[in-house]
Formats: structure tokens, sequence, C-alpha cells
């Protein structure tokens, strides 16, 4: 018991336990500059222009990788949730989320963005 109007944690009702179905569906909010993106196509796999699936596990060389954005932090600025963005794969950490697989990585990793919503203008490409 207190005395004041202060309030000990004792008096305060204990917080139902949550089981892992509830912790699992809690919302995420990304802080910073973090970024979390969701691989395009199934484990990364990618088409070549003739139509051939090429595994995620394949060789090659130092390829970046196209990626859609899911989440961005507060502290974001060039990109926000449902763009493309292009970045190096071994600069990342994977978590997952919901039995989905997500990538976490910094706004300073990204090396380009694609979305409608840019102004072609100042780059001259189309991706």
């Amino acid at each position: 018991m207190t005395t004041g109007g202060e309030t000990a944690a004792e008096d305060l009702p204990s917080p139902a336990p949550r089981s892992k179905k509830d912790r699992d569906r809690l919302p995420i909010k990304m802080l910073n500059d973090r970024i979390l993106v969701q691989l395009e196509g199934p484990d990364g796999e990618r088409k070549s222009t003739g139509g051939i699936l090429i595994p995620a596990t394949a060789q090659v060389g130092k390829r970046l990788t196209w990626a859609e954005v899911v989440g961005a932090g507060s502290s974001v600025r060039s990109m926000e949730v449902g763009d493309r963005v292009l970045f190096n794969p071994e600069d990342r950490y994977e978590v997952e989320v919901g039995g989905h697989d997500y990538i976490i990585l910094r706004e300073r990793d990204i090396h380009a963005v694609a979305a409608e919503r840019l102004d072609s203008s100042h780059t001259g490409l189309y991706l």
C-alpha cells in the first residue's frame, strides 16, 4: 500500500500473459534509419530476360538485389513503403516475422530507389 496518491507496483493489475500467437501479431515499428524489405520472388529467385529461372543460390559476382520496402523508420527520408530499392545482399540482417522472411537495412546501404512518385527528370533512367 502507498500513501500520498502514489501507486506501488504491487497495486497495479498484472498484465495477462501473452501467448506466442498473440506476440506474433504485435505491430512492428522500424526505428531511426532502418528499412524492412522483402525480396521479390520466392526466396530471392529471379528470371533472366529470356525467361530462365535463376535460383537465389546461384553464384554471381557482386550483384545488387531489388527488394520492396515494407517498413521504414522515422528518420528515413528517401523512400516510402511500396518503393523498390537496390542494395548489396551482403549488407543485410535477416529476420523472420509471422512466418515470412524479411531483411533489415540502413538507409545508407540503399543504392537506388524506384517508385512512380519520383520525378524522372533528375536521373534520365527508366527502370
